[in-house]
């Protein structure tokens, strides 16, 4: 038997496929809450067994306790993608709990608010950012790729930026998400080889915890996308169960903005020169 959760995180079933991920098992990082949840949640409910990784053991429990109450299989586990120990005993406990591991979804980040000055950026903050967000990813894909490999249907989706493209502010955490994109292509020319797919998501502004408080700022950003709103962490998920499954197997080495157009189409610019068009 298979277990399998029904619906989102909203508690709908729009957009599942149940079973495309049958047998899997899948280890994520930073899946306490936001993205991380959501991917978490839409992975067990198409079959996968998920291990969900948080450096707060308390969501990361959370979560994967509503995948089981769901009849989805789930474990929860600290871990710190800082701490090269921490993330080979997450590796080791995916495998030792599910017989195997052919997921890895790279989600956990670290940013912090740029100073009114580049020049009095800290170096403390700036690597802190690079070793979350960058070097993070680069030991949990070291740890696990020797059983991605054994798996025969491995892959790798790291969870990305569009300022890792575009300017939208966060000099370290841009410069961490370029990089991850760089690495994402690295890997996959290496490990195609070996049969694993490494693949890179890049998300717009998603509506998580992060913007608590700030909701009208999002509401200003609605205008900016061309789909006229911004994203939910389930179009996150969507696409990172697509990326996972064997109807990408022919993928690998991509960045996939899923970013409701925004890098696609300056909607600002349209309308400024729309209403310098339409001036009397």
């Amino acid at each position: 038997m298979t277990p399998r959760t029904e619906g989102s995180t909203d508690g709908s079933t729009q957009g599942s496929t149940e079973g495309r991920l049958d047998g899997y098992a899948a280890l994520l990082t930073g899946a306490g809450r936001g993205i991380g949840a959501a991917t978490a949640r839409r992975l067990a409910s198409e079959g996968a067994a998920v291990l969900v990784t948080d450096l707060d053991v308390g969501r990361a429990s959370h979560v994967a306790t509503e995948i089981r109450e769901k009849g989805g299989i789930a474990e929860s586990l600290a871990c710190d993608v800082g701490d090269r120990s921490a993330v080979e005993a997450a590796v080791a406990h995916a495998v030792a709990a599910f017989g195997r591991l052919d997921t890895l979804v790279n989600n956990a980040y670290a940013e912090h608010q740029d100073a009114p000055l580049f020049e009095d950026e800290t170096d403390e903050a700036w690597a802190r950012s690079l070793d979350i967000t960058l070097t993070g990813p680069y030991r949990c894909s070291r740890a696990a790729l020797p059983h991605l490999v054994a798996s025969g249907r491995g892959a790798i989706v790291n969870i990305g930026s569009v300022n890792g493209e575009q300017d939208f502010g966060g000099h370290a955490y841009s410069a961490a998400k370029a990089g991850l994109a760089g690495l994402t292509r690295t890997l996959a020319g290496h490990a195609g080889p070996r049969g694993v797919r490494v693949n890179l998501i890049a998300p717009g502004t998603i509506r998580t915890d992060a913007w608590a408080g700030r909701e009208a700022v999002l509401e200003r950003a609605e205008s900016l996308y061309p789909l006229g709103r911004v994203g939910e962490p389930d179009d996150i998920a969507s696409a990172v169960a697509f990326l996972a499954s064997r109807d990408a197997a022919w993928i690998t080495g991509i960045t996939l903005r899923v970013d409701g157009g925004l890098l696609a189409v300056n909607t600002g610019f349209r309308a400024a020169i729309s209403e310098v068009s339409e001036a009397p």
